[in-house]
């Protein structure tokens, strides 16, 4: 992984100091809260409902053991006891006070960690495939060129007071495990006929109050050109993008507006004017920031490890449904990918106590070659475990309750932390996901229904990425009353769709029960088990599913 350099450390030790001093000032009242807002925002602090709440960038969702441990130790001090990994691959803390944040800024200091531009109307967290680096469907590593990304971006003079935030994701694999279409900009590493790597462009994706799905505006851009041609993109931006209305400023506003062929042309008649220019990479630029993420020396190990056969074929089903379910092929013979379920009904989606993240850091320690990284659905992964050692590290992480085998099933829920703690939330989102949860405890009945995304927000801004949810939950304020829109039919994959609203707006304890009807109704309707509920609902279109929660007496 990235490692800084003296200038990177002094940036982020002197950015701590700065923040203290402007903390002092607010305080004891030399600072208005007007004048402390932009400054406080730098900084990844926001006003929320109870509390501030400070997010930590996380970039492209890669932590080593020693940074989690520094995660862990400053949630014990400063919040309490626990912090809460988001859609962005970054973590937030719920309740911190104002006058520890910069220490908490000198503690992130001390392992390479801030939180810069991690909110404000700039570039946020740049984040990836969390598979990134070992995944065996991909074409070329992602982190390099969302390292180059990253340091373009961070403290870009022309793009930190951009018409609103703008977000980046990156892929280099087949399967988009990274919604690369449902971001400002989306990357897609690919190669052309003479085998040269290069990016295809997505541009002008997004949810929130306008959703849309980002258009393809280049299949090819040279690999040198990575940075000229997304300075061309921003520049594009920051020029016509409205400023006049938050609402309509984003850039998936000009995208439709002008067309994405008009779009793709404004950005081919800027890059033509700085793509020989400094921002023109070299062979050698490429190649060192390859070296930062140069994969390690792996065992020479046998594809089928004895030892995992035999507990496979022991009478632990729980293991084998694991094994099957949360693990992932790995790049390397007898390695694995393994991803960690943050998804019970203990707590919250997303949330991991500071005793768990400690015990996360020593498995990835001794499992995992000591990194841990974060995905953008609020899962943790470990891309390094032997296969010979994944039964030991089952028994750990059953300990720790992280080993529930529902990835990518039904309760593996994206959750926004909704109006319990959210000052923008209409509604709740925690205790929806509990609910649903709770009705689809049994793990037959959960692989019974197969792969199936079930995302929530807790009002339009779409945290919980409602619209790309094989299912999607918003929740809606009605004459006061919180109330949820069920919708059916997205997808964050290359084939991206945005979910349709079903039907009428259901109260809190209506929605529970109309996203178990419409499950029950998808197992009914399907043609054979491989069918997934998303071919399913593309087959059959809402109407059944429509009658079968809001007619079921008559379904």
């Amino acid at each position: 992984m990235y490692q800084y350099d003296a200038f990177d450390q002094r940036i982020v030790e002197e950015r701590a100091q700065q923040f203290r001093d402007q903390v002092i000032r607010r305080i004891d009242g030399r600072l208005g809260e007007n004048d402390f807002k932009p400054l406080r925002l730098q900084n990844g602090l926001y006003m929320q409902l109870h509390a501030y709440m400070m997010r930590i960038a996380v970039p492209y969702g890669l932590l080593s053991s020693r940074q989690l441990r520094a995660l862990a130790e400053i949630t014990r001090k400063y919040d309490r006891g626990y912090g809460h990994f988001t859609t962005r691959q970054n973590m937030q803390l719920n309740w911190p006070k104002l006058e520890d944040i910069p220490n908490i800024l000198d503690d992130l200091a001390a392992v390479q960690m801030h939180a810069i531009q991690t909110s404000g109307n700039c570039i946020r967290n740049i984040t990836s495939d969390p598979y990134a680096g070992v995944a065996a469907d991909e074409i070329a590593d992602p982190r390099p060129y969302c390292e180059l990304l990253r340091q373009w971006s961070t403290f870009h003079p022309e793009f930190a007071f951009l018409p609103r935030k703008f977000k980046f994701a990156i892929t280099g694999a087949t399967e988009d495990r990274a919604a690369i279409r449902v971001h400002d900009i989306g990357i897609r590493l690919v190669k052309n006929d003479a085998g040269e790597i290069g990016f295809e462009y997505y541009v002008g994706g997004g949810q929130g109050r306008t959703p849309l799905v980002a258009p393809c505006i280049n299949e090819f851009v040279p690999e040198l050109d990575l940075v000229s041609y997304s300075e061309a993109v921003l520049r594009t931006y920051n020029r016509l993008g409205r400023r006049d209305n938050k609402f309509k400023a984003r850039i998936k506003i000009l995208v439709k507006q002008v067309g994405a062929d008009e779009f793709a042309r404004l950005v081919e008649e800027e890059h033509a004017q700085i793509k020989d220019g400094p921002l023109k990479l070299t062979p050698e630029d490429v190649a060192q920031f390859r070296r930062f993420f140069r994969p390690p020396i792996y065992e020479v190990l046998p594809d089928e490890d004895p030892k995992l056969q035999a507990a496979l074929l022991s009478k632990d089903r729980t293991f084998a449904g694991w094994v099957r379910n949360n693990t992932a092929k790995h790049r390397s013979p007898g390695y694995a990918i393994v991803n960690l379920s943050l998804k019970n009904r203990d707590l919250p989606p997303g949330d991991v106590t500071a005793d768990q993240m400690d015990a996360v850091a020593d498995l990835a320690d001794r499992y995992s070659l000591g990194g841990v990284t974060v995905t953008h659905r609020q899962n943790l992964v470990f891309t390094d475990v032997r296969k010979s050692d994944l039964p030991e590290l089952y028994e750990s992480l059953r300990d720790l309750g992280f080993a529930t085998p529902n990835f990518g099933k039904l309760t593996d829920i994206i959750c926004c932390p909704g109006l319990d703690y959210c000052n923008l939330a209409n509604a709740r989102s925690i205790s929806v996901a509990q609910d649903v949860q709770a009705r689809f405890d049994a793990l037959g009945k959960l692989y019974d229904v197969g792969d199936l995304q079930l995302n929530i927000s807790g009002c339009i801004n779409a945290c919980g990425h409602h619209h790309v949810g094989h299912i999607g939950i918003l929740g809606i304020d009605k004459q006061g009353v919180e109330h949820y829109q069920l919708m059916l039919g997205g997808s964050r994959a290359l084939d991206s769709s945005l979910g349709k609203i079903l039907g009428k707006a259901l109260t809190h304890d209506e929605i529970g029960s109309a996203v178990e009807r419409v499950v029950m109704a998808y197992v009914g309707f399907r043609e054979s088990d491989e069918e997934t509920f998303l071919d399913c609902y593309r087959r059959l279109g809402p109407a059944p599913f429509k009658e079968a929660v809001y007619e079921p007496n008559q379904a």
